[in-house]
């Protein structure tokens, strides 16, 4: 038992719950020592984490305690799902014990899938339990690290003389106790997930981490730019960094089901910024706000995102002829094309289209082509630039789970997670994660039903029967990934190999 362990204890006759924030004994008594635990709940007989006129640790009023170490536990609701997961696994009847159950777990574990069968994973208690509100959380950690390695840096950044003291504890705790169980035993329980949420409460400027109900952008902000001070993602033509881009947009009334590419590139269009060079990661959130508000009721994930328009200094096509761009002329949108390459010219083709009498205002502006590119453009295949989903958060009555793919390439399979797919148990319970496959999501995400769904401009949750549900002709899970899509992960596969 250490500063952290989730407890049960038993005070005034009664089974409380709570973390421990304190062990010892204290320094003007001579009794046996105490275990100071904040609990989950007021309570009259509480105080605010002080005993006998000495602060130990600090708590809301009402909610701390200090009992004998024989009059607590580890938390009952954890080391029973254990126990039901081993039971499970392994076919035995008999409990295991719970001290082994959740290891943590040292050294360098690959992705899952990398070297062996993903498939090890799905199923009841896999992933990360879910507690407290914690699937925020889960879904976004089980989306970065169980697959792919992009985010693998915040696990193995020394410490530099700009970082908090606590920077390796938190670094421990997300790797060993989090990231690699996950990894090598498909399983995290949520008490260790809960050591995670304290430091991060404590640490950083967002509060409510380990109780109430988050959204996956106030843990990554707290996680990688106020706690792990990592080098964001996102280097803009403003000058400005980030880690994540939020999809500002206007709503076009003519979308029907908008792709995440045509919504990419209306948004870096109507800001007037661009990128400064190919992001390793790129977390796009969707035009929504708040839990309920959404701009459109269905977003097409792209599955390969096309990012050469909207990167500064990079070679581009003209779009009539196909040699090297020289131009841009945002009022030529969708006029040659489609898409932020409509508006691309070479300087011969920017004045055949500007002399069209419905063109003659137009202003273009020129495009900052690099010097070795251009010397060479006659010898060169103008190269774009491709971003691979790899994983979708959603969000549905204030639940957030994960699509994620599980493994590189177009076919790569997928799989949905979430952590609070079932409960054992009520107020005193807990909550049992689970890990699904998704059969045929990689064809539903390709390019051919993407041009199918958007040429018959349906709207998936219409039926061609007045008398069918909504939703006839998708699977649940498509329907579901298509209408929730809170944010989508994408990483780009050249950068992988030198990360």
């Amino acid at each position: 038992m250490e500063v952290g362990s989730l407890v049960e204890v038993s005070f005034g006759g009664r089974q409380l719950f709570g973390v421990v924030r304190w062990c010892g004994k204290p320094r003007n008594k001579s009794e046996q020592g105490l275990v100071g635990v904040e609990l989950e709940c007021d309570i009259d007989e509480g105080s605010d984490g002080s005993y006998l006129g000495q602060q130990f640790f600090r708590c809301a009023p009402g909610r701390g305690v200090f009992v004998p170490f024989r009059h607590c536990r580890a938390d009952s609701r954890f080391s029973s799902s254990c126990d039901v997961s081993r039971t499970s696994m392994y076919g035995r009847n008999h409990d295991l014990p719970s001290e082994i159950e959740c290891p943590s777990v040292c050294g360098e574990i690959p992705p899952v899938g990398q070297f062996g069968d993903w498939s090890k994973l799905t199923g009841k208690f896999r992933g990360i339990q879910g507690h407290h509100n914690s699937c925020y959380l889960d879904a976004t950690l089980f989306s970065m690290f169980t697959f792919t390695s992009i985010f693998d840096g915040l696990l193995y950044r020394p410490p530099t003389r700009n970082d908090i003291p606590q920077y390796e504890e938190v670094q421990r705790i997300l790797k060993e106790e989090i990231v690699n169980p996950l990894r090598q035993n498909h399983y995290v329980r949520a008490d260790k997930v809960m050591k995670l949420r304290r430091l991060l409460q404590k640490l950083g400027s967002v509060k409510g981490l380990t109780n109430e109900e988050k959204d996956p952008e106030e843990f990554l902000h707290c996680l990688l730019s106020q706690t792990l001070k990592a080098e964001p993602f996102l280097k803009l033509s403003s000058g400005q960094e980030a880690y994540h881009h939020q999809l500002f947009v206007e709503k076009d009334d003519k979308l029907v089901m908008p792709t995440v590419q045509q919504l990419f590139e209306q948004s870096f269009l109507s800001s007037g910024i661009k990128l400064k060079e190919v992001p390793p990661a790129l977390i796009i959130q969707m035009p929504r706000f708040g839990k309920s508000y959404k701009m459109y009721p269905y977003v097409l994930p792209s599955s390969l995102l096309d990012i050469t328009d909207v990167l500064e200094n990079s070679p581009r096509q003209c779009i009539v002829c196909g040699h090297l761009a020289e131009m841009e002329c945002q009022q030529c949108l969708g006029q040659c094309g489609s898409g932020l390459e409509s508006i691309a010219f070479c300087s011969p083709c920017l004045y055949k289209v500007h002399s069209h009498k419905k063109r003659t205002t137009h202003q273009a502006q020129p495009l900052q082509v690099p010097a070795d590119y251009a010397a060479l453009q006659e010898h060169c295949v103008i190269p774009r630039m491709y971003m691979e989903l790899f994983a979708v958060v959603c969000i549905a009555t204030s639940h957030y789970v994960a699509f994620v793919k599980c493994g590189p390439g177009p076919d790569a399979p997928w799989c949905f997670f979430d952590s609070m797919a079932d409960r054992k148990g009520e107020q005193n319970g807990f909550n049992i994660p689970e890990v699904i496959t998704c059969p045929d999501l990689p064809r539903w995400l390709s390019d051919e039903w993407d041009k199918q769904l958007l040429s018959n401009n349906s709207d998936p949750s219409s039926s061609s029967s007045s008398s069918n549900p909504p939703g006839t002709g998708l699977p649940d899970y498509v329907r579901r990934l298509f209408s929730d899509a809170y944010m989508c992960l994408y990483q780009s596969p050249d950068l992988m190999l030198y990360r």
